[in-house]
């Protein structure tokens, strides 16, 4: 596993200690960014598809917001950058 695995695999086990995940997808995008500022002090660029019910009641705002505070931990370090799709389980129709 390389570190880009591990820390794909870091994020999804934080995610999952937070919510009560249906569908979750994390990819690396920062091949994407490369010579970008923030890939120089080695935080990496994410695109994460999340659905999960505690969505439900939440603005898009508000959403993002739990995704940061469960991956706080790895901000600025690990994660630069996130590119976030945040569902209920019905806006996914799962």
């Amino acid at each position: 596993m390389n570190v880009n695995e591990e820390r794909i695999q870091l994020f999804k086990e934080d995610l999952e200690k937070a919510f009560t995940i249906r569908l979750l997808n994390i990819e690396d995008e920062s091949h994407l960014h490369a010579g970008h500022a923030g890939a120089a002090s080695g935080g990496g660029h994410f695109k994460i598809q999340i659905v999960a019910a505690e969505f439900d009641s939440l603005s898009s705002v508000a959403r993002h917001r739990a995704i940061y505070t469960a991956l706080n931990r790895h901000i600025p370090k690990e994660i630069h950058a996130l590119t976030i799709s945040a569902l209920t389980p019905k806006e996914a129709d799962l």
